[in-house]
């Protein structure tokens, strides 16, 4: 009797508890079905931009069913994932919430990175839905340092768009839904360009720009109808019935508002409606009666074991009876938990605020040095550019030796500059290795050209040896492996006299599409001694205040080395003994890609350009730079004109045709980032060169996304302005995307 009462209260219990809550789909990434899988998925994706959420859904279902088969615990995070963001775009956050948590209980158990980035990039959302904006930010700033996915990090700008328009940060959210508009995201290049339009249309009915907000509607619009994006159809029309009126243009209001009463009241829209609704309740019925035929089974089982015995009726009471008593002990320890979380939450406030003291510490320091730099590296450009003027105006052999003086301090200052900046970024986490194609030996070679003139001055040899079945194209980020080159074979030059630099790269294992490489830096030197060996990796730290004395230098080289290996889950390693060199070695894993037929030559190609006849643009605030920039192409037969803002910049540029334009980003006003963009509206031709004392906030995919063709920081090298201008205007560079 008590078993069949048992059983009602259980399954009166179940039925309850399945109808608060959604269902569970798993997705498994089993290797002989990941091929079916990934298109589940990519379906998936595509339906729900569609706003095909009864389709989405059946493909996610299809996806679970092979997910729960494959037990991949991994797979089964993302599909929890994949439903809580299928379900946000349904505005039904409860459900979210559900699958959300769901994915966090697995998460807490397991590594998983990826995993970790997408549980934060939706409580963002979730967060910026509850008007929590700054919260937002942080939770999608976190996101960004666990992946680097272009997909993933081109959704975190637009979400970050969204969030800069509500907190009323036009400036901010203009430039990521200006770098969304030219994506050129895998998966959601229309989508995602779509989205941007729409952001770009509402701040600028925000700002009472209509004209401009009409022309962004209209273009999103066009892209919803050409990929049948229903719901930002919708949003584009309202937008435009809105901007219209607003614009007194009543005629092509009405249109766009008719379109709307069309869409909203149509048979299909009805019908879509309902279609998604069974297609949800479906499922959601399916999870429920699996769980109650779990449930009817275990009742059986314990009926059967009741007719065999009747001593699981007495273990059942006294199950209940031990139920109960401990009923009572958790209430009373409940009550001494309350009190002790009471005085927990106390204390995690007091450490909350150390921590955000601590944080806005951090940032201050971060944006100080920043500024500082900038504000460095423009009198520097001055030293430097009018000590290589003079050099170059026959001056006497002491004024010679002065200015050679002068040159080599305002390098020394600059390289000093350059470390501690670099430093400071890595301890603020902005740096985080890019995944681009490259030619090892490209840049391996690049880096022993830029030190030969360091070597001859020791009269040492630098020699590369080359493993030549190291494949052509690899994947990773150059830019930061160059850095890692140049410490490693600059701190061997600066300690070798009369001797030899070794650079040695060998494949040590390929499987498939990896690669593991073997580096290694040796020289023969005078050697670290074992003491020194110890802290030879730590900031500032030379081995002794003699070698700083007689070498010079900061200290900071093979720190950066250790820091920057360390974005590549790599380690230095040293073997040395004093007097007889010193050798520097790593291990790196890489991608390869095979299938790229490698038709350019490694080698480095300084061409000489016939300068003579070009017209440019100089456009900088700063009257000293103007006067330097100015003569140094004057020195090359090059006119110029100068603009000393952005503005001006931009309508010089409307009105004269130049060779190229050479643009400094932080300028008052409208910075150079923002008139490039608004030259590139009407010439997408002209080269335009960023020149630049770039800082720790500024970002390289933001000039590139802008319109520029390159970047060259000051104060910059003479040979490498001259060769940017050449290679920008005689070799007729496309404008570089930043995931390209």
């Amino acid at each position: 009797m008590r078993i069949e009462i048992l059983h009602k209260l259980l399954q009166k219990w179940v039925w309850s508890y399945l109808l608060l809550v959604a269902f569970n789909v798993s997705h498994g990434q089993d290797s002989l079905a990941q091929n079916d899988l990934q298109s589940y998925f990519d379906n998936a994706r595509e339906l729900k931009n569609q706003s095909k959420m009864d389709l989405a859904l059946e493909s996610l279902e299809k996806a679970a069913e092979l997910a729960e088969k494959n037990e991949d615990v991994k797979a089964l995070v993302d599909s929890y994932h994949n439903l809580a963001l299928l379900y946000l775009k349904l505005d039904k956050e409860e459900t979210t919430l559900f699958f959300w948590d769901r994915a966090k209980s697995v998460l807490k158990d397991i590594e998983y990175p990826y995993g970790d980035a997408i549980h934060k990039f939706i409580e963002a959302i979730l967060l910026f839905r509850d008007d929590k904006n700054f919260q937002a930010i942080f939770m999608l700033n976190e996101a960004k340092q666990l992946n680097n996915d272009r997909n993933f990090f081109n959704n975190i700008l637009l979400v970050e768009g969204n969030i800069y328009l509500n907190l009323e940060k036009y400036d901010s959210a203009s430039k990521n839904f200006n770098s969304l508009v030219i994506n050129t995201d895998l998966y959601e290049k229309e989508y995602l360009a779509t989205r941007a339009y729409i952001g770009l249309a509402q701040l600028n009915q925000k700002i009472k720009n209509f004209e401009e907000g009409a022309l962004n509607a209209e273009s999103a619009l066009k892209l919803s109808r050409e990929n049948d994006f229903f719901k930002e159809t919708l949003e584009a029309n309202q937008l435009l019935t809105q901007l219209y009126e607003s614009l007194g243009r009543f005629d092509k209001s009405l249109v766009h508002n008719r379109n709307l009463l069309e869409i909203r009241d149509s048979l299909f829209t009805i019908e879509k409606v309902k279609t998604e609704a069974k297609t949800a309740e479906k499922i959601q019925f399916d999870f429920m009666s699996d769980e109650i035929k779990r449930m009817d089974q275990r009742i059986e089982e314990l009926n059967e074991s009741r007719n065999r015995s009747e001593i699981a009726t007495i273990l059942t009471s006294a199950f209940l009876s031990i139920i109960s008593l401990l009923a009572v002990s958790l209430y009373r320890n409940n009550q001494i938990k309350l009190k002790t979380n009471d005085l927990l939450q106390t204390k995690n406030n007091e450490l909350q605020g150390a921590r955000d003291a601590a944080v806005q510490a951090m940032e201050a320091k971060t944006n100080f040095l920043s500024t500082v730099s900038h504000e460095l590296r423009t009198p520097l450009y001055a030293v430097t550019g009018l000590t290589h003027l003079l050099l170059e105006e026959n001056p006497s052999e002491n004024q010679k030796e002065h200015l050679k003086a002068l040159k080599f301090s305002g390098d020394y200052l600059l390289n000093f500059i350059n470390d501690i900046l670099q430093i400071n970024k890595i301890d603020a986490e902005k740096l985080e290795p890019l995944n681009i194609e490259f030619n090892l030996k490209k840049i391996l070679q690049e880096v022993i050209d830029s030190l030969q003139q360091s070597a001859k001055e020791n009269n040492t040899k630098i020699i590369l040896e080359y493993d030549e079945s190291i494949p052509g194209h690899l994947m990773s980020d150059p830019l930061k492996l160059s850095q890692i080159f140049m410490n490693l074979v600059g701190n061997a030059l600066k300690f070798t006299k009369d001797g030899e630099v070794k650079v040695i790269a060998q494949l040590m294992k390929k499987v498939e599409d990896d690669v593991t490489l073997y580096f290694e830096v040796k020289d023969n030197g005078i050697g670290i001694s074992q003491e020194q060996q110890k802290v030879i990796f730590e900031g500032f730290e030379q081995g002794s205040i003699q070698i700083n004395r007689e070498y010079g230098g900061t200290g900071l080289g093979l720190t950066i080395v250790k820091s920057l290996l360390g974005l590549f889950d790599s380690k230095i390693q040293l073997q040395s003994d004093l007097g007889e060199g010193s050798s520097f070695f790593f291990e790196l894993k890489l991608k390869s890609k095979d299938s790229v037929v490698d038709d350019i030559s490694f080698e480095i190609t300084q061409k000489d350009y016939d300068f003579k006849g070009l017209h440019l643009l100089i456009v900088e605030d700063n009257k000293i730079n103007q006067v330097i920039t100015k003569k140094m192409l004057t020195k090359k037969d090059i006119t110029s004109d100068i603009a000393s803002n952005g503005m001006e910049a931009v309508e010089l540029a409307r009105k004269n045709p130049y060779d190229a334009i050479l643009m400094d980003i932080h300028m008052p006003g409208i910075s150079g980032e923002e008139a490039t963009i608004e030259i590139r509206k009407f010439d997408s031709h002209t080269p335009i060169i960023a020149l630049t004392a770039i800082s720790l906030d500024d970002s390289l995919e933001s000039f590139y996304a802008a319109g520029c063709n390159d970047v060259v920081t000051k104060p910059f090298k003479p040979e490498v302005f001259y060769q940017k201008i050449g290679e920008n205007i005689f070799s007729k560079k496309e404008v570089k995307n930043p995931a390209s």
